[in-house]
């Protein structure tokens, strides 16, 4: 995809940037775009709001070698702009075919952008919805269940949190520390059930939205 052209912010003459991390992954993390640093670097989430990911990621035992990060669309739009609708919708079937062939279990959806580009049935916004898991098919093959099972969890995006710095009790940075804390006990479980599924048959609940806690990351 590195060649990429004929795309709607081709014009721009920003870089095609694809993905950092483990291709090889079970955790897939879904932004919305490249910024002005991640278009000089060529990899998605690099600048602050990257550190921060890395940071929330850390505070649970993760790091790049554990995840594949990626954006719904592959170029910086202009200004660093939110992706009008017609961009997130050229490079929708990119993002397809990307978890075809990484094939994780879990996708992270940072921000309203990809939450809108992978949950397309679902009309609440990201403050509702974080949080929640989301059970999808995409590919037709892999995921849990070998017929494209993912599961799917909408998450606050970094530069969100940046803006929002606050670490008061059911504020966005405690609530996305709930949200990481059960992505990974969710990851735990699915490593333990891996190739159970399709077996039996049918999984485990996921429970829905994480419970309250009380712990904040130093993030």
């Amino acid at each position: 995809m590195q060649g990429l052209t004929g795309d709607p912010l081709q014009s721009t003459g920003t870089n095609v940037v694809i993905y950092r991390g483990n291709i090889k992954a079970k955790i897939m993390v879904v932004g919305e775009a490249p910024g002005e640093t991640e278009d000089i670097e060529g990899k998605p989430f690099v600048g602050r709001a990257g550190k921060l990911l890395d940071d929330i990621l850390a505070a649970v035992g993760l790091d790049e070698d554990s995840v594949y990060i990626t954006n719904v669309v592959l170029r910086r739009p202009p200004k660093n702009r939110t992706p009008l609708a017609p961009e997130v919708a050229w490079y929708r079937p990119l993002l397809m075919e990307n978890i075809r062939l990484v094939d994780p279990h879990i996708i992270l959806l940072a921000g309203a952008c990809a939450c809108k580009a992978v949950l397309t049935d679902e009309k609440r916004g990201i403050t509702k919805i974080r949080g929640e898991w989301f059970e999808r098919q995409f590919g037709g093959e892999g995921g849990m269940d070998g017929e494209g099972l993912r599961l799917c969890m909408p998450m606050f995006h970094p530069s969100y949190l940046l803006r929002n710095p606050s670490r008061r009790v059911d504020g966005p940075k405690w609530l996305t520390w709930q949200d990481i804390k059960e992505v990974r006990r969710r990851y735990d479980e699915v490593q333990r059930e891996e190739g159970e599924w399709g077996k039996e048959g049918e999984q485990e609940g996921s429970g829905g939205k994480v419970p309250a806690g009380t712990l904040t990351p130093d993030v």
